[in-house]
């Protein structure tokens, strides 16, 4: 009970602050992914987006993937994009902390995740950290345990989530939902787990609509593509295709009582920068940790599936696998 009055009274402190200034002051880690480019221009360009009023992208670390060629190879040429929007580059994430109010983690890499958002975390400053939150689950459980350490809230997901048609029926807006079958993209990067570096969007679609609940996963794999099929307790299923062959699609189908409704695809990143731009007003996430571990959790299950050719795997197996190792993180960046 104390230890959540405490984060109200910050959270509370931080809200004002923030509202006794003209404008809220954002930075960016990371010029490795479109995304910081895309927020930019939506923050600091001549759009009149009213949502974004109030808020201004001071200054940005470029750095970043430096090992992962396709998203390294990015940073010269967005760094020239984002200082036409007025952005003024800084040569450390210390240096850039001193200049912000809050900070959109966007490095592309989510193994360098863990060891960025911890600086961000002592200087108190509320962090978004971009998909993937880490490269693994342990390091996904490390970051939230982390945060809470520093009292610091966080907020991580796909803009697929925010989907005005995922929304629709995360809300139950066309009645209960009994199963989902989503797909996405699967770009295998050999630095990441399975599906943490780019599947996770249709992973994170299915979870929109199903919500947590998922107790154990099987998988098949092929070239082509790879199937992950989900139990929840309840009783229901929900699967996702990992496109490796063919269309760079987004979407699926969810099944209600009566009828199967079109799942949503991608919609643009205005829909998930309006949450987090609320999130940096209010300090509240609109997705708790448990949904967003829970999707790193069913990652890991899926994954230990596929190495023992298609075992149903319990999530709880997976996640004392994580656990373990955010245990050992932990240990080290509390020395």
């Amino acid at each position: 009970m104390k230890n959540k009055l405490c984060l109200l009274l910050i959270l509370s402190s931080f809200v004002l602050n923030i509202h006794a200034q003209k404008s809220i002051r954002i930075g960016i880690i990371g010029l490795d992914t479109s995304h910081s480019v895309a927020f930019t221009d939506l923050i600091n360009g001549d759009k009149d987006n009213a949502f974004a009023k109030g808020f201004r992208i001071v200054a940005a670390y470029p750095y970043g993937s430096k090992t992962i060629e396709s998203s390294a190879k990015r940073i010269p040429g967005y760094i020239k994009k984002v200082e036409q929007q007025g952005v003024e580059i800084v040569s450390s994430i210390s240096e850039l902390l001193d200049k912000v109010d809050c900070v959109l983690l966007e490095t592309n890499d989510g193994r360098l995740h863990l060891e960025q958002a911890i600086e961000v975390f002592k200087s108190g400053k509320i962090c978004y950290i971009d998909k993937p939150i880490g490269s693994t689950l342990g390091e996904a459980i490390a970051i939230f345990e982390m945060a809470e350490k520093y009292k610091v809230p966080i907020f991580s997901s796909s803009a697929l989530r925010y989907s005005p048609q995922n929304q629709k029926l995360r809300n139950r807006e066309f009645g209960d939902i009994i199963g989902a079958d989503c797909y996405s993209p699967h770009k295998v990067e050999p630095t990441h787990p399975d599906f943490g570096f780019y599947g996770i969007h249709g992973i994170e679609t299915l979870y929109t609509i199903m919500g947590t609940g998922c107790e154990s996963v099987n998988r098949m794999s092929s070239e082509n593509a790879d199937i992950v099929v989900g139990r929840w307790k309840d009783g229901r299923i929900g699967t996702f295709r990992g496109i490796k062959k063919g269309p760079a699609i987004y979407g699926g189908t969810a099944f209600g009582a009566k009828k199967a409704i079109e799942v949503g695809g991608y919609q643009g990143y205005k829909v998930l920068l309006e949450q987090i731009l609320n999130f940096f007003q209010t300090g509240i996430s609109p997705i708790s940790r448990e949904e967003t571990i829970e999707i790193f959790t069913f990652m890991k299950a899926s994954n230990m599936s596929k190495e023992e050719n298609g075992r149903i795997v319990t999530l709880e197996e997976a996640y004392q696998k994580g656990w373990k190792d955010a245990r050992k993180l932990i240990k080290t960046y509390n020395k």
